[in-house]
């Protein structure tokens, strides 16, 4: 096209309000199509480098009926083997799913129980203790045996091997009291989030028990649902607690021996071959019994009734069943808002604008001390 014709197609394309490399597309597809080149054409590519042959998508999609319960990731692994290529996982992923042949993976839901969480390993004795029950067994004489486990994280000591009654709160708690008059007091407790450790549906997933801990000073550390490596030494001290215990007996007797042998007599390679009982020592924090309250120096303080709720101006507050009896601190916030602490545990906020009860789980903000 010679220079004057340029100058003119471009001044023509200004005229209409279109770029020239608008007008020159347009251009070509006239001269290529006429006039049903001047249609708008859609914009989806017509196919793709990536884009697998049919055959391929029917052995993806045969394998798969012939597993039905297999992933995608277990599916392309399996043509893999077969074939000697396959696609990505990815591209397994998207044909499978368009066939409607996968269901999308449940996310397990955060519970308030599990946001106790803080990731911290204990680097010295009484730092934190763990505590669960091994699972149930019946011994050869038909007796059931499902024993209170709490051990000290540093050391690995087995600070309680027994058998309980039943795994209601206050039996879990006269068998802590046993050990804060023998050992003293931890800094933090670990456990899962099961009853009577915590209350899946109660604030911050507080139990009494868990309650009276933290009335002790005692912080609260909590396993993430799903994650059982967050208390990964305890687990495994069941695992050989059921291999090397519980085919034989359940007795009281038995469990106290294992206990000996395994805090005197066996070394552990994480410490350096010793045994936990080289390790371990007394917590220097002395248990004096339970407190008969809080107290929140230069705080205000309202106390928890019976049902689990406190009294703010005209308004009936709701905060937790399981700090009944127990008062908690008023702390002035930022907003105007009050927090609300029990303990070194912060539960919330109470909006005076609307006498409303914030509870702290519901929102991103991480607990911090008062």
């Amino acid at each position: 096209m010679k220079a004057m014709e340029t100058e003119n197609f471009r001044a023509l394309c200004d005229e209409y309000g279109i770029s020239a490399k608008t007008g020159y597309k347009w251009r070509e597809r006239f001269l290529r199509h006429g006039m049903a080149g001047m249609e708008e054409w859609s914009r989806r590519p017509k196919g793709h480098a990536n884009q697998l042959p049919e055959g391929v998508v029917c052995e993806m999609v045969r394998l798969k009926g012939a597993h039905p319960h297999w992933g995608p990731r277990k599916i392309r692994e399996l043509y893999l083997r077969r074939h000697g290529t396959a696609a990505s996982e990815s591209s397994f992923k998207r044909i499978l799913e368009h066939a409607g042949l996968t269901q999308p993976r449940r996310r397990r839901r955060a519970t308030a129980a599990g946001r106790l969480w803080s990731g911290r390993r204990a680097q010295s004795p009484n730092e934190v203790w763990t505590v669960d029950f091994k699972g149930w067994w019946y011994d050869r004489k038909g007796t059931r045996c499902e024993p209170l486990t709490v051990r000290d994280e540093h050391s690995r000591y087995l600070l309680e091997l027994r058998r309980v009654a039943d795994a209601r709160g206050q039996t879990v708690r006269a068998c802590f009291e046993g050990l804060f008059e023998r050992h003293g007091l931890p800094g933090a407790i670990r456990s899962d989030n099961g009853t009577p450790f915590a209350h899946v549906h109660a604030l911050m997933g507080l139990s009494r028990l868990s309650a009276w801990w933290l009335a002790l000073g005692i912080d609260l550390e909590r396993g993430r649902p799903g994650h059982p490596q967050d208390n990964g030494g305890h687990e495994r001290m069941h695992r050989d607690i059921r291999t090397e215990l519980q085919p034989r007996t359940a007795e009281q007797e038995a469990l106290d021996l294992w206990r000996h042998e395994f805090n005197h007599e066996r070394p552990h390679e994480a410490l350096g071959m010793k045994c936990p009982a080289q390790v371990y020592q007394n917590s220097p924090r002395r248990y004096e019994g339970t407190p008969e309250d809080l107290d929140y120096p230069g705080l205000d303080s309202r106390k928890v009734n019976k049902v689990g709720s406190l009294r703010w101006h005209t308004a009936t507050l709701f905060i937790s069943a399981s700090l009944a009896g127990w008062s908690v601190g008023l702390k002035p916030a930022d907003r105007g808002l009050l927090e609300v602490w029990f303990g070194r545990l912060l539960l919330g906020w109470i909006d005076p604008a609307t006498d409303s009860f914030l509870r702290a789980e519901d929102r991103p903000q991480e607990a911090v001390q008062p």
